[in-house]
């Protein structure tokens, strides 16, 4: 069991004075970031999926402990709506083995505009080797069935909570981990405003919930505006006892 909390994302030039020190090249972000945080959220795979090199990479550069979680690539998700996935999960099986010990969750975040359709959903986690952990991020109401907790939960596969502008924040746990992503407390829009320590005190106390059940939780600020993300995540942790 384990707890992790971090931001979906690390290399962002308005983090200069929050996370990073001023004029720190791109390069060394990541090693900063590290000493930081014991898990991140890879984002720029969503727009082009990285090299397998690159995974190699990253296996080597992070420390041992930390857990990166990636976000699954448009193509697959949006373009296709996990139709066809072949191709796409041969790719995202040999980079998961190429981030060996490393590697958290696959993320798959559905496109708004893709309505419920359960059997495209089963046939693309029946696709996944057991060993990936996947979570699915749903942005269509229609998803909201027991039906479909009932499909994660045979698939072994985390329902991603949410929290955000006009999204539902349903508290489900389907799988033996939890996934949880933080796009910002701003009512009107997503990846906005900076959480409040009582936003994060409720948010540590449903953590140790899931923890304190047997379930390893996973959850990333992605609210990275002004540096918000990275402040919310050090509270978070320290609130958790974790800093």
């Amino acid at each position: 069991m384990g707890i992790h909390i971090g931001t979906s994302g690390w290399s962002y030039d308005h983090w200069e004075n929050v996370l990073y020190p001023p004029g720190l090249p791109a390069s060394k972000r990541l090693a900063q970031y590290v000493a930081r945080f014991n898990t991140v959220e890879l984002n720029a795979s969503f727009y082009r999926w990285p090299r397998d090199t690159s995974f190699a990479s990253w296996r080597d550069r992070l420390p041992a402990g930390f857990a990166m979680s990636v976000k699954a690539p448009r193509g697959l998700t949006h373009a296709k709506k996990l139709y066809g996935p072949e191709v796409w999960v041969e790719r995202i099986i040999r980079c998961w083995h190429e981030l060996g010990d490393k590697r958290a969750v696959l993320l798959v975040q559905l496109p708004p505009g893709f309505a419920r359709d359960d059997a495209r959903l089963d046939y693309f986690l029946a696709a996944l080797p057991h060993w990936i952990r996947v979570a699915v991020e749903f942005r269509h109401d229609s998803w909201d069935h027991p039906d479909v907790y009932s499909l994660l939960e045979r698939h072994g596969a985390a329902y991603c909570i949410m929290s955000g502008a006009n999204l539902p924040c349903i508290l489900r746990a389907t799988a033996p981990f939890v996934y949880v992503r933080l796009h910002g407390p701003d009512h009107q829009h997503l990846y906005g405003g900076s959480y409040s320590d009582d936003d994060l005190r409720w948010w540590a106390d449903r953590i140790r919930e899931w923890s304190g059940s047997g379930k390893d939780v996973y959850a990333y600020f992605n609210n990275d505006g002004g540096g918000n993300a990275v402040r919310n995540a050090d509270t978070l942790r320290r609130l958790l006892g974790l800093s």
